[in-house]
């Protein structure tokens, strides 16, 4: 099955091509289509190239839906199917409320289960630092937030009289030697100890034995060289890949 996958983010959209079971033609776009919906329907041409079957979405901008429906029927001459706690997941929903679950969260258990199997924990830089559990059922049972990368650096620079916003990425010193050392060296070791930490409470009830994935934007960044203390495996297209399983499963257009 050939289709066009998008994750809506507050800060970014997502987009690649989902063919029976590989990702490809990644890119990203600041802002998204609120912002940007140019270069949303350029990129959406682009990757979808000769055709596709369907579009899977996962949005946590509702705003933006109606959006995404009119540009996927325009460009493509197809309707999105949008992931919700209602798609044909592959495993139960252990949760009092489900729909308030969101879509992107859902694509990465999904993916994960898909990949990996269970128990399983998700961990996805994103604008909010998001932990997914799958208990051995599989079931998802809930999981874990805090402030992702990007807000933590824009708070800094929001909130205070000197502290510059600073692009993460790339080497950092043992010790900062200068402003923006300090926030990128405080921000890539500061979180994998956030990681290391939520990770072994979460284990804990999954009797340690949950495999442990991490994607999204800054995951190689922060967790990808030197010692980490967790065995993990970083999967930059697990998102994408569970909206291609979730749409594979069948549901509603």
């Amino acid at each position: 099955m050939r289709l066009l996958c998008v994750d809506v983010g507050n800060t970014s959209t997502t987009l690649g091509l989902y063919e029976d079971g590989a990702v490809s033609r990644v890119a990203r776009i600041a802002g998204g289509i609120l912002a940007n919906p140019e270069a949303c329907s350029d990129l959406m041409r682009l990757i979808a190239s000769e055709y596709v079957e369907g579009v899977s979405i996962a949005s946590v901008v509702p705003k933006a839906n109606a959006k995404w429906r009119r540009l996927t029927r325009e460009t493509l001459g197809c309707a999105p199917r949008f992931v919700s706690h209602e798609s044909p997941l592959g495993f139960a929903l252990d949760y009092p409320h489900p729909e308030r679950i969101g879509a992107d969260r859902l694509a990465d258990a999904a993916g994960g289960l898909a990949r990996y199997g269970a128990p399983l924990v998700v961990v996805d830089f994103g604008t909010a630092l998001n932990f997914e559990v799958l208990d051995a059922r599989p079931a998802y049972v809930g999981g874990v937030i805090t402030p992702g990368l990007p807000l933590m650096t824009r708070y800094l620079h929001e909130k205070t009289a000197l502290l510059p916003e600073v692009e993460l990425g790339g080497e950092t010193p043992p010790i900062g030697k200068s402003t923006e050392e300090a926030i990128a060296l405080g921000a890539r070791v500061g979180y994998r100890g956030v990681v290391r930490e939520l990770v072994a409470h979460l284990q804990r009830p999954l009797g340690g034995k949950a495999r442990v994935v991490a994607t999204g934007g800054y995951a190689s960044w922060v967790l990808g060289e030197g010692e980490t203390g967790l065995d993990c495996v970083i999967d930059p297209t697990l998102t994408l890949f569970g909206l291609g399983k979730i749409f594979e499963n069948g549901g509603p257009d």
